[in-house]
């Protein structure tokens, strides 16, 4: 076996490995970008970040059906997610705040689907879903 193909074998199997795990105290220093649309209140009543009601609360979305808090006026393209039973868990989030529009489109085949949350995480997505995990 040569050294390229010893190296490439370990490069192969270094790429293949799982992720880094997410970070949830990393996401909870990221949340400071989303206070200002959503509160995290916890389902005991306990505010546990004090935020904007633009969006909706943020406590306890991992495990919940999408678009499924009360009395929250969602878009059309979330409500059709959520009509179809979807339900949030760690990965659909961390792709739904990197890019609404496009994971709604995927979501509902619809290339015209649209999202009212406007902002996009660049980076941290999957801390920032671990640290919402953390709050029910």
């Amino acid at each position: 076996m040569t050294k390229f193909t010893l190296a490439a074998g370990f490069a192969a199997l270094v790429l293949a490995g799982p992720a880094l795990a997410a970070d949830p105290a990393a996401g909870e220093a990221e949340f400071k970008k989303c206070k200002a649309c959503h509160a995290i209140v916890a389902s005991d009543g306990t505010e546990v970040v004090k935020g904007g009601k633009t969006g909706p609360n943020l406590g306890g979305i991992v495990g919940r059906p999408v678009a499924s808090v009360a009395d929250f006026n969602y878009g059309e393209s979330i409500l059709a997610v959520g009509a179809a039973g979807a339900v949030w868990d760690e990965a659909s989030l961390a792709a739904y705040i990197t890019d609404p529009v496009a994971w709604l489109k995927e979501k509902t085949g619809d290339a015209a689907a649209k999202s009212k949350m406007s902002f996009k995480l660049a980076k941290g997505a999957e801390d920032m879903a671990a640290y919402l995990a953390t709050i029910q």
